[in-house]
C-alpha cells in the first residue's frame, strides 16, 4: 500500500459492525480456530447464514481459513485483530445482561480471559503490575529519553507498544524487559532469547474492563503458555474464559507476588 494513502477504516468498521460478525470475531479472540457450525452457534444464526458473514470477514482480512481434509476452520488473521477488538471494547457500551448464564459469563470474562494468546482481565492486569513491582519490566516514557539502569543494552527491541486509551492507556508509556527480568523469567521457564523475532517481545493492551495495561506480545504469549504448562491456568466453560487453579494461586503469589485478592 502507498504510504501516502489513507486507510479504509470504514470498510473494516462495516465488517465488524454487524452484531453476528462481531460475535464471530469475539468467539475467536481467544486464539483458537473453530468450524463454521460452531461460529453459527456463537452468533445465533443458521449454518446457511454464517457462510455469508464468514465470507465478509475473510474479504476484510479479519479472518483466515485453514483446511483439514474436508473441514474448514476459521481463526483471527493476526494478533492485531484481537488487539483492535480489545481497544474497541474500551469505547463500546456494555451489553445488557438478561440471564443468570450471561451474568456468570460476564463476571468470568472480567476476572480472567484470553486476549488472543495472552492473559487479560483482572488477573492479567495483576500479573502485569507484579512484573513491574518485581522489576522484571520497567516502565519508561518514550519522550523522556531516559533509560532504566537495569535495562539491557538491546532493550530497544523490547519496548512495549500499546494503543492509547483512558487513564493508563497513553502512548508515551513503554515497557522494557530488564536484565534482572530475563534471569527471573528464565528461572521460571520462559527463555526470552528464544521468543519469535517476527513479533515484538513486549507489548501491552489497555484492558477494556480494568482500564489498565496487561502484557501482550511474544512475552505475554510465552508467559501465558507457561502458566498453562504448569497447570496454574485452565480453560473455563465459556470461550476465552480461563480460571486460576489452586496451584496457580499459590504459585503466582510465591513467584511474582500476585495476591489472592488481586486474582478474584
Amino acid at each position: 500500500m502507498d504510504a501516502r494513502t489513507e486507510t479504509d477504516v470504514a470498510h473494516i468498521a462495516a465488517a465488524i459492525g454487524d452484531p453476528s460478525r462481531a460475535k464471530v470475531l469475539l468467539a475467536l479472540a481467544g486464539g483458537g480456530a473453530l468450524p463454521a457450525s460452531a461460529l453459527a452457534a456463537e452468533a445465533g444464526v443458521s449454518n446457511s447464514t454464517i457462510s455469508g458473514h464468514l465470507a465478509r470477514l475473510l474479504d476484510a482480512r479479519l479472518l483466515t481459513v485453514e483446511l483439514d481434509g474436508r473441514h474448514r476452520y476459521y481463526r483471527l488473521a493476526t494478533t492485531d485483530v484481537a488487539r483492535a477488538l480489545e481497544q474497541l471494547a474500551l469505547i463500546a457500551r456494555p451489553l445488557p445482561v438478561r440471564s443468570l448464564n450471561a451474568d456468570t459469563r460476564a463476571k468470568a470474562l472480567l476476572r480472567a480471559r484470553l486476549c488472543y494468546d495472552h492473559l487479560a482481565g483482572r488477573l492479567g492486569v495483576a500479573v502485569m503490575s507484579a512484573l513491574q513491582e518485581r522489576e522484571i519490566l520497567a516502565a519508561e516514557g518514550r519522550g523522556s529519553g531516559g533509560r532504566s539502569p537495569d535495562a539491557d543494552a538491546d532493550a530497544d527491541a523490547d519496548f512495549g507498544v500499546g494503543v492509547g486509551g483512558t487513564g493508563a492507556g497513553t502512548l508515551d508509556v513503554a515497557y522494557v524487559l530488564t536484565a534482572h527480568g530475563r534471569q527471573e523469567l528464565a528461572a521460571f521457564g520462559v527463555e526470552t532469547d528464544r521468543l519469535p523475532r517476527r513479533r515484538a517481545s513486549v507489548r501491552y493492551c489497555v484492558d477494556w474492563a480494568e482500564q489498565r495495561h496487561h502484557l501482550a506480545g511474544a512475552l505475554g504469549a510465552a508467559l501465558t503458555a507457561r502458566l498453562f504448562d504448569l497447570e496454574w491456568l485452565r480453560h473455563g466453560k465459556y470461550r476465552r474464559v480461563v480460571h486460576l487453579t489452586d496451584a496457580g494461586r499459590e504459585g503466582l503469589a510465591t513467584t511474582f507476588g500476585v495476591r489472592g485478592d488481586q486474582a478474584d
